[in-house]
């Protein structure tokens, strides 16, 4: 009995070593040149040339066939995509369940729409590899990894809006803005798993304490706390300085986010993906 899982590369999580686990790749295509969201990219000099580059910029989304590729072979599956209102990652995965299904009708597949992204979809991830290592079967593995998502939350600190804005994401005019201003945006995903702006701030001090304070608002008492980076660990670090002092009993922990999740948080952007004590 095989039961594998795979996530888009949204999740910023290309290996887990822990279990039968891969990924599926976004795109980001600029200047003639693509980046494919995989181990060995070149995330910072992605970053660096996206910022030199003026003209237009877009991402895809992984195809059916590269889903039905991460399937095959397994009896079990369970797959996490990025929102499916912020890419078709998840149409493209349904397709491909369906198609694995019929197959394979013996198969069992189960998708989660993260309706978020980054460490978000790690949180998810992890409550899989913990079922699958505990032995549970593929029903308590889903039913208790639906019940924790909806203890789960994240937050975005940008310093820049424009890649988010330029392909659609969050308004032309707010971005230009923020800017102009100098302004670093605190959002987070709403009930839709868009992206929505919740407070804008000034100073990498005054970010740091917003961001704690809108967790404790939103129910973190403790628990895992994921902080995906895109080229600021020193913010990153700082958050979970601040984390620790402010709410007890977090296990923090610090990535690196990969191709995807660096071209939309763009230099200097943070993600936090945390638990809330109830749904």
């Amino acid at each position: 009995m095989t039961i594998r899982v795979v996530s888009d590369s949204a999740s910023d999580l290309l290996e887990l070593p822990e279990i039968d686990y891969r990924t599926v790749p976004l795109k980001i295509m600029f200047g003639g040149h693509e980046y494919v969201d995989e181990i060995g990219t070149d995330v910072e000099g992605m970053v660096l040339a996206l910022q030199e580059h003026n003209g237009p910029s877009t991402t895809s989304c992984p195809n059916v066939q590269e889903w039905l590729d991460a399937f095959e072979g397994a009896d079990e599956v369970f797959a996490v995509t990025i929102s499916g209102n912020l890419s078709g990652s998840f149409a493209s995965a349904e397709i491909a369940k369906a198609d694995y299904c019929k197959a394979h009708p013996e198969a069992k597949v189960h998708l989660f729409d993260s309706r978020a992204t980054g460490p978000f979809m790690r949180l998810i991830i992890e409550k899989l590899r913990d079922g699958i290592v505990a032995g549970l079967s593929f029903e308590e593995i889903k039913a208790g990894t639906i019940e924790y998502q909806k203890s789960l939350r994240i937050l975005y600190a940008l310093e820049s809006l424009n890649n988010l804005a330029n392909n659609g994401r969050v308004n032309q005019h707010v971005a230009k803005i923020a800017s102009v201003l100098n302004i670093r945006s605190i959002g987070h995903a709403s009930d839709e798993g868009t992206v929505e702006l919740l407070h804008n701030c000034r100073g990498e001090k005054r970010t740091l304490r917003t961001l704690v304070k809108e967790m404790v608002e939103r129910g973190c008492v403790g628990g895992t706390v994921h902080i995906d980076h895109c080229l600021n660990l020193k913010a990153a670090l700082g958050l979970k300085a601040e984390i620790e002092k402010q709410i007890a009993g977090t296990a923090v922990q610090i990535h690196p986010c990969t191709a995807l999740c660096s071209y939309y948080a763009d230099k200097g952007g943070l993600i936090i993906g945390y638990e809330v004590e109830s749904a």
